[in-house]
Protein backbone atom coordinates (compact mmCIF):
# COMPACT_ATOMS: atom_id res chain seq x y z
CA UNK A 1 0.00 0.00 0.00
CA UNK A 2 1.30 3.48 -0.76
CA UNK A 3 2.59 5.64 2.15
CA UNK A 4 -0.63 7.69 3.65
CA UNK A 5 -0.42 10.43 5.92
CA UNK A 6 -4.12 8.53 7.18
CA UNK A 7 -3.43 6.66 10.30
CA UNK A 8 -6.45 5.26 11.75
CA UNK A 9 -4.72 2.21 14.24
CA UNK A 10 -1.77 2.98 16.53
CA UNK A 11 -0.52 1.26 19.53
CA UNK A 12 0.28 2.55 22.51
CA UNK A 13 3.00 1.79 26.01
CA UNK A 14 1.54 4.11 28.75
CA UNK A 15 3.13 4.24 31.84
CA UNK A 16 1.38 6.65 34.43
CA UNK A 17 2.98 8.31 37.67
CA UNK A 18 3.49 6.47 40.77
CA UNK A 19 2.19 8.45 44.13
CA UNK A 20 4.53 10.21 46.45
CA UNK A 21 5.40 8.43 49.76
CA UNK A 22 4.08 9.97 52.57
CA UNK A 23 6.25 11.80 55.14
CA UNK A 24 6.90 10.03 58.57
CA UNK A 25 8.34 13.05 60.37
CA UNK A 26 7.69 14.31 63.96
CA UNK A 27 7.66 18.18 64.51
CA UNK A 28 10.60 19.67 66.05
CA UNK A 29 11.21 23.18 67.61
CA UNK A 30 14.12 24.87 69.89
CA UNK A 31 11.34 24.45 72.97
CA UNK A 32 9.25 21.89 71.54
CA UNK A 33 11.10 19.04 72.13
CA UNK A 34 8.68 16.35 71.45
CA UNK A 35 6.57 17.72 69.07
CA UNK A 36 3.68 15.82 67.36
CA UNK A 37 3.71 13.67 63.92
CA UNK A 38 3.59 16.44 61.24
CA UNK A 39 4.33 14.37 58.03
CA UNK A 40 2.74 15.17 54.59
CA UNK A 41 0.94 13.37 52.43
CA UNK A 42 2.56 12.17 48.84
CA UNK A 43 1.65 13.89 45.67
CA UNK A 44 -0.37 12.23 43.40
CA UNK A 45 1.37 10.58 39.79
CA UNK A 46 0.19 11.96 37.14
CA UNK A 47 -2.39 10.70 34.58
CA UNK A 48 -2.38 9.74 30.45
CA UNK A 49 -5.37 11.63 29.14
CA UNK A 50 -6.74 11.46 25.93
CA UNK A 51 -8.37 15.18 24.85
CA UNK A 52 -10.68 15.18 21.61
CA UNK A 53 -9.99 17.48 19.22
CA UNK A 54 -11.78 18.40 16.09
CA UNK A 55 -8.91 19.85 14.11
CA UNK A 56 -7.17 16.08 13.87
CA UNK A 57 -9.02 13.58 11.29
CA UNK A 58 -6.29 11.46 11.93
CA UNK A 59 -3.75 9.56 14.85
CA UNK A 60 -0.22 9.83 12.78
CA UNK A 61 0.77 12.05 15.27
CA UNK A 62 1.17 9.53 17.60
CA UNK A 63 1.87 6.89 15.18
CA UNK A 64 5.96 6.80 16.17
CA UNK A 65 5.19 8.07 20.16
CA UNK A 66 5.25 4.21 21.33
CA UNK A 67 5.96 4.85 24.60
CA UNK A 68 3.64 7.68 27.06
CA UNK A 69 5.28 8.25 30.46
CA UNK A 70 4.18 10.57 33.34
CA UNK A 71 5.51 12.07 36.06
CA UNK A 72 5.72 10.95 39.42
CA UNK A 73 4.40 12.53 42.04
CA UNK A 74 6.67 14.36 45.02
CA UNK A 75 7.24 12.90 48.27
CA UNK A 76 5.66 14.99 51.63
CA UNK A 77 7.91 16.17 53.82
CA UNK A 78 7.65 17.82 57.45
CA UNK A 79 5.50 20.71 58.69
CA UNK A 80 2.56 18.99 56.89
CA UNK A 81 3.74 19.85 53.18
CA UNK A 82 2.10 17.51 50.29
CA UNK A 83 4.42 16.55 47.63
CA UNK A 84 3.78 18.19 44.43
CA UNK A 85 1.61 16.07 41.87
CA UNK A 86 2.92 14.67 38.71
CA UNK A 87 2.09 16.92 35.89
CA UNK A 88 -0.27 14.92 33.60
CA UNK A 89 0.41 14.07 29.83
CA UNK A 90 -2.08 15.08 27.22
CA UNK A 91 -2.55 13.26 24.25
CA UNK A 92 -5.03 15.16 21.69
CA UNK A 93 -6.60 12.98 19.30
CA UNK A 94 -9.35 13.04 17.11
CA UNK A 95 -13.12 12.77 16.93
CA UNK A 96 -14.23 9.16 16.85
CA UNK A 97 -11.48 7.43 18.43
CA UNK A 98 -11.94 4.53 20.25
CA UNK A 99 -9.54 3.07 23.22
CA UNK A 100 -9.11 -0.38 23.98
CA UNK A 101 -7.01 -2.74 26.15
CA UNK A 102 -4.42 -4.28 23.77
CA UNK A 103 -4.39 -7.60 26.00
CA UNK A 104 -7.93 -8.71 26.64
CA UNK A 105 -9.57 -5.98 23.82
CA UNK A 106 -11.85 -4.27 25.55
CA UNK A 107 -13.41 -1.20 24.88
CA UNK A 108 -12.65 1.41 27.65
CA UNK A 109 -13.87 4.31 26.12
CA UNK A 110 -14.53 6.80 23.16
CA UNK A 111 -13.76 10.20 22.54
CA UNK A 112 -16.77 11.94 20.33
CA UNK A 113 -16.81 15.48 21.49
CA UNK A 114 -13.91 18.04 20.73
CA UNK A 115 -12.46 19.08 24.65
CA UNK A 116 -13.71 15.95 26.14
CA UNK A 117 -11.37 14.14 28.47
CA UNK A 118 -10.91 10.93 28.96
CA UNK A 119 -8.37 9.05 31.28
CA UNK A 120 -6.40 6.47 29.94
CA UNK A 121 -3.58 5.55 32.70
CA UNK A 122 -4.40 6.76 36.43
CA UNK A 123 -1.76 8.16 38.08
CA UNK A 124 -1.13 6.35 41.45
CA UNK A 125 -2.38 7.88 44.38
CA UNK A 126 0.31 9.40 47.02
CA UNK A 127 1.14 7.63 50.40
CA UNK A 128 -0.66 9.37 53.33
CA UNK A 129 2.13 11.15 55.77
CA UNK A 130 1.97 9.62 59.67
CA UNK A 131 -0.10 12.87 61.02
CA UNK A 132 -2.94 11.30 59.41
CA UNK A 133 -2.37 8.16 61.85
CA UNK A 134 -1.98 10.15 64.99
CA UNK A 135 -4.72 9.31 68.03
CA UNK A 136 -5.76 9.30 71.33
CA UNK A 137 -3.97 5.79 71.69
CA UNK A 138 -1.18 6.15 69.48
CA UNK A 139 -0.24 9.66 69.67
CA UNK A 140 3.82 9.28 67.71
CA UNK A 141 3.30 7.32 64.70
CA UNK A 142 6.41 6.80 63.35
CA UNK A 143 4.80 4.87 60.40
CA UNK A 144 3.31 6.42 56.64
CA UNK A 145 2.29 5.11 53.42
CA UNK A 146 3.99 4.57 50.81
CA UNK A 147 2.86 5.75 46.88
CA UNK A 148 0.60 4.08 45.02
CA UNK A 149 2.11 2.27 41.68
CA UNK A 150 0.84 3.91 38.44
CA UNK A 151 -0.34 1.77 35.46
CA UNK A 152 1.72 0.54 32.98
CA UNK A 153 -0.27 -1.37 30.09
CA UNK A 154 -0.51 -1.21 26.23
CA UNK A 155 -3.26 0.59 24.87
CA UNK A 156 -4.88 0.50 21.18
CA UNK A 157 -6.55 3.79 19.88
CA UNK A 158 -8.70 3.18 16.78
CA UNK A 159 -10.12 6.08 14.78
CA UNK A 160 -13.82 5.59 13.55
CA UNK A 161 -14.39 8.63 11.22
CA UNK A 162 -17.56 10.95 12.43
CA UNK A 163 -19.25 11.79 9.31
CA UNK A 164 -22.97 12.64 8.50
CA UNK A 165 -23.09 10.72 5.53
CA UNK A 166 -21.22 7.22 4.30
CA UNK A 167 -20.20 6.24 1.01
CA UNK A 168 -20.75 2.70 0.42
CA UNK A 169 -20.43 0.74 -2.98
CA UNK A 170 -17.77 -1.84 -4.87
CA UNK A 171 -14.62 -0.31 -6.00
CA UNK A 172 -14.86 2.10 -9.11
CA UNK A 173 -18.57 3.38 -8.34
CA UNK A 174 -17.90 6.66 -8.13
CA UNK A 175 -17.80 7.21 -4.56
CA UNK A 176 -14.55 9.83 -4.86
CA UNK A 177 -16.50 11.50 -8.19
CA UNK A 178 -19.30 12.12 -6.38
CA UNK A 179 -17.45 13.48 -3.34
CA UNK A 180 -15.66 15.88 -5.63
CA UNK A 181 -18.19 16.99 -7.26
CA UNK A 182 -20.68 18.34 -4.22
CA UNK A 183 -17.86 19.49 -1.78
CA UNK A 184 -13.99 21.06 -1.97
CA UNK A 185 -12.66 17.50 -1.16
CA UNK A 186 -10.34 16.39 -3.83
CA UNK A 187 -9.81 12.39 -3.45
CA UNK A 188 -7.78 10.33 -5.96
CA UNK A 189 -9.93 9.53 -8.76
CA UNK A 190 -8.65 6.71 -11.44
CA UNK A 191 -10.49 4.33 -13.66
CA UNK A 192 -9.25 1.19 -11.87
CA UNK A 193 -10.70 -0.81 -8.67
CA UNK A 194 -9.37 0.53 -5.26
CA UNK A 195 -8.41 4.06 -6.22
CA UNK A 196 -9.52 5.33 -2.26
CA UNK A 197 -6.61 3.54 0.28
CA UNK A 198 -8.07 5.92 2.84
CA UNK A 199 -11.66 7.74 3.65
CA UNK A 200 -12.11 10.92 2.83
CA UNK A 201 -14.22 13.67 4.03
CA UNK A 202 -16.15 16.62 2.50
CA UNK A 203 -18.03 19.28 3.41
CA UNK A 204 -20.88 19.63 1.50
CA UNK A 205 -22.90 23.24 1.61
CA UNK A 206 -26.45 23.24 1.68
CA UNK A 207 -28.81 26.11 1.15
CA UNK A 208 -28.64 28.80 4.07
CA UNK A 209 -25.14 28.31 5.04
CA UNK A 210 -26.01 24.58 5.78
CA UNK A 211 -23.91 21.89 5.81
CA UNK A 212 -22.83 18.29 5.94
CA UNK A 213 -19.90 15.61 6.40
CA UNK A 214 -19.53 13.06 3.81
CA UNK A 215 -17.39 10.23 3.96
CA UNK A 216 -15.99 8.24 0.86
CA UNK A 217 -15.26 5.02 2.61
CA UNK A 218 -12.63 2.60 0.38
CA UNK A 219 -14.61 0.08 -1.48
CA UNK A 220 -15.71 -3.09 -0.15
CA UNK A 221 -15.77 -6.63 -2.05
CA UNK A 222 -17.85 -9.58 -1.49
CA UNK A 223 -15.78 -11.16 1.79
CA UNK A 224 -14.87 -8.14 2.92
CA UNK A 225 -16.08 -8.88 6.90
CA UNK A 226 -13.72 -11.84 6.80
CA UNK A 227 -10.95 -9.75 5.80
CA UNK A 228 -10.87 -10.07 2.14
CA UNK A 229 -9.69 -6.86 -0.17
CA UNK A 230 -9.28 -3.98 1.70
CA UNK A 231 -10.87 -5.71 4.54
CA UNK A 232 -12.08 -4.68 8.12
CA UNK A 233 -9.74 -1.64 8.45
CA UNK A 234 -12.02 1.16 7.05
CA UNK A 235 -15.48 -1.24 7.61
CA UNK A 236 -15.73 0.17 11.55
CA UNK A 237 -15.48 3.52 10.33
CA UNK A 238 -19.19 2.92 8.47
CA UNK A 239 -20.46 2.71 11.99
CA UNK A 240 -20.35 6.25 12.90
CA UNK A 241 -22.09 7.38 9.99
CA UNK A 242 -25.56 9.04 10.54
CA UNK A 243 -26.72 7.53 7.63
CA UNK A 244 -25.27 5.04 4.61
CA UNK A 245 -25.78 6.04 0.58
CA UNK A 246 -25.47 3.40 -0.94
CA UNK A 247 -23.65 3.60 -5.09
CA UNK A 248 -24.19 0.95 -7.48
CA UNK A 249 -23.12 1.87 -11.66
CA UNK A 250 -25.76 1.94 -14.21
CA UNK A 251 -23.27 -0.46 -15.76
CA UNK A 252 -23.76 -2.97 -13.46
CA UNK A 253 -24.80 -6.30 -14.12
CA UNK A 254 -27.52 -6.82 -11.31
CA UNK A 255 -27.89 -3.50 -9.21
CA UNK A 256 -30.39 -5.51 -6.63
CA UNK A 257 -28.04 -8.23 -6.20
CA UNK A 258 -24.97 -5.84 -5.60
CA UNK A 259 -27.08 -3.82 -3.02
CA UNK A 260 -27.96 -7.64 -1.55
CA UNK A 261 -24.20 -7.98 -1.12
CA UNK A 262 -23.36 -4.96 0.12
CA UNK A 263 -25.69 -4.60 2.75
CA UNK A 264 -24.81 -8.39 3.43
CA UNK A 265 -21.09 -7.39 4.27
CA UNK A 266 -22.48 -5.09 6.71
CA UNK A 267 -24.89 -7.19 8.40
CA UNK A 268 -21.87 -10.04 8.93
CA UNK A 269 -19.72 -7.05 10.06
CA UNK A 270 -22.39 -5.45 12.64
CA UNK A 271 -25.82 -5.89 12.23
CA UNK A 272 -26.34 -2.26 13.83
CA UNK A 273 -25.33 -0.79 10.54
CA UNK A 274 -28.48 -2.17 9.02
CA UNK A 275 -30.23 -0.08 11.66
CA UNK A 276 -29.22 3.57 9.52
CA UNK A 277 -31.08 5.08 7.74
CA UNK A 278 -29.98 4.07 4.07
CA UNK A 279 -30.56 5.39 0.30
CA UNK A 280 -29.22 4.01 -3.13
CA UNK A 281 -27.92 5.95 -5.78
CA UNK A 282 -27.30 4.56 -9.78
CA UNK A 283 -24.53 6.38 -10.57
CA UNK A 284 -23.05 6.97 -13.98
CA UNK A 285 -26.82 7.60 -15.36
CA UNK A 286 -25.48 9.65 -17.50
CA UNK A 287 -25.32 6.53 -20.00
CA UNK A 288 -28.85 5.61 -19.54
CA UNK A 289 -31.81 6.42 -21.98
CA UNK A 290 -35.54 7.14 -19.77
CA UNK A 291 -36.73 3.81 -21.02
CA UNK A 292 -33.43 2.04 -19.49
CA UNK A 293 -34.16 4.06 -16.45
CA UNK A 294 -37.91 2.98 -15.68
CA UNK A 295 -36.76 -0.75 -16.55
CA UNK A 296 -33.91 -0.86 -13.87
CA UNK A 297 -36.43 0.94 -12.03
CA UNK A 298 -38.74 -1.98 -11.29
CA UNK A 299 -36.23 -4.26 -9.78
CA UNK A 300 -34.38 -1.58 -7.50
CA UNK A 301 -35.53 -2.51 -3.94
CA UNK A 302 -38.51 -1.52 -3.05
CA UNK A 303 -39.45 0.97 0.08
CA UNK A 304 -35.44 2.21 -0.09
CA UNK A 305 -35.18 5.52 -1.44
CA UNK A 306 -33.22 5.59 -4.90
CA UNK A 307 -32.21 8.29 -7.18
CA UNK A 308 -30.70 8.24 -10.75
CA UNK A 309 -27.21 10.49 -10.34
CA UNK A 310 -24.22 11.29 -12.67
CA UNK A 311 -21.43 13.63 -11.24
CA UNK A 312 -20.17 13.88 -15.14
CA UNK A 313 -23.60 15.63 -15.75
CA UNK A 314 -24.73 16.75 -13.21
CA UNK A 315 -28.08 14.80 -13.55
CA UNK A 316 -29.91 14.75 -9.83
CA UNK A 317 -27.06 15.54 -8.18
CA UNK A 318 -29.02 18.77 -6.01
CA UNK A 319 -31.99 16.35 -5.63
CA UNK A 320 -29.63 14.11 -4.02
CA UNK A 321 -28.57 16.63 -1.74
CA UNK A 322 -31.96 17.59 -0.89
CA UNK A 323 -32.60 13.47 -0.28
CA UNK A 324 -30.03 13.21 2.14
CA UNK A 325 -30.70 16.53 3.76
CA UNK A 326 -34.29 15.67 4.64
CA UNK A 327 -33.28 12.19 5.92
CA UNK A 328 -30.41 13.76 8.19
CA UNK A 329 -33.12 15.97 9.90
CA UNK A 330 -36.29 13.92 9.83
Amino acid sequence: MSSTNFVDYVRLLCQSGNGGKGSMHLHREKFVAKGGPDGGDGGRGGHIILRGNSQYWTLIHLRYRKHVRAVHGGAGSGTLCHGADGDDIYLEVPLGTVAKDAETGEVLFEITENGEEKIIAKGGRGGLGNANFKSATNRTPRYAQPGEPGIENWFILELKILADVGLVGFPNAGKSTLLSTISAAKPKIADYPFTTLEPNLGIVDYYDHKSFVMADIPGIIEGAHEGKGLGLRFLRHIERNSMLLFMIPADSKDIKNEYKILLNELKQYNPELLDKQRILAVTKSDMLDEELKREIKKHLPRKLPSLFISSFSGENIQELKDLLWKHLNS
